[in-house]
Parts: structure tokens; sequence; C-alpha cells
């Protein structure tokens, strides 16, 4: 199989104050309540789930993508002193125009904004899909958003003139 089309496999990460652990479903009770602030959907819309459809969402994602040249990599964040689960972070890796392209997102739960761990998991998710091989890396992000727009730019991506539903591409090429 070409790289091109080789899936890539989403593997746990450690950072100094996280683990980045592989979603399982068995995770969404805990994160119904992490994920479960109001605030947290104030530039993208919706409501929080509720534990069981946050269960069924984890379901498919934890299945993967159906097309076979798709890679979804999911994690939670769980920070060590605390032992508790505060985010996630994630990557849709497919090919694109240059190689692999990964779409990246993060969320923090807001008892845990304002720490760092969003930049912290970020890099560590950069890192990882450079050592595997992807070349792109995105992310949407609202404009009005400089939180996510800090994380963005410790990561080393930068914003485009390029909008999709609203949000301005950031990007990076890996190497």
């Amino acid at each position: 199989m070409d790289r091109l089309r080789e899936p890539v496999t989403a593997t746990a990460m450690a950072t100094e104050r996280l683990e980045l652990l592989l979603l399982q479903v068995e995770f969404a009770d805990e994160m119904a309540v992490v994920l479960g602030d109001q605030a947290l959907h104030a530039f993208i819309g919706g409501a929080p789930l509720t534990p069981p459809e946050l269960r069924e969402r984890f379901g498919r994602l934890v299945t993967g993508s159906p097309d076979p040249a798709v890679s979804w990599c999911n994690w939670v964040l769980r920070i060590r002193e605390e032992g508790r689960l505060a985010g996630t972070v994630q990557a849709t890796i497919a090919p694109g125009d240059d190689g692999l392209e990964a779409e990246i997102a993060w969320v923090v739960g807001v008892p845990w904004q304002g720490r760092g761990l969003a930049t912290e998991a970020a890099r560590a998710l950069v890192d990882r899909l450079g050592e595997q091989g992807v070349r792109t890396v995105v992310a949407h992000i609202h404009p009005d958003h400089p939180a996510s727009t800090a994380v963005a730019t410790a990561c080393g991506l930068a914003p485009t003139d390029r909008m999709q539903d609203g949000e301005v591409r950031w990007q990076r090429t890996v190497r």
C-alpha cells in the first residue's frame, strides 16, 4: 500500500502534564461533564451532548472512517496530577494535494482552560502527525476566538485567506 493510502494509526501519547489516551466509548460519561458547558459552543454552535448521545458519537468515532483512505484519530486528555479527563484532540487524515493532510481540532473543558493544556496537547499531536508522514496540518478557527488562535499559532500554523463556514483556515507544512 502506498504512503498516501496507508491508514495513520492513533497511539497513546504523553506530554509533561497530560496523557493523551485513545478515545473509548467508556469515557463518554466523564466527557459529557467535561464538555457539558454551553460556553464551549459559543463559536461552534449546537449544544452539549448527553451521555447517551456522546456514547453513540464515540462509538462511531472509534469504529473509524468508512473511507479506507481516511483515518480518524481521536484522543481524550487526562491530567496526570488530577487523574481526570479535561478535553480532546483529534485529527482527520486524508490524501491531499501535496501528500497526507490532517485537519485537527481541540477542546478543553471550561474549568481547565487558561492553563495551556490545549497548546500542550495540540503540539504533541502536530509532532506525532509529522512523524507519521503528514505533510500539511490544517485547523479551522472562528476569527473571534483568541484562545484557539493562540493554540494554532503555538503549533506553527498560520492563517490563510481561505474561509469555511465562517472560520479561517489555518495551515502549516510540517516537512
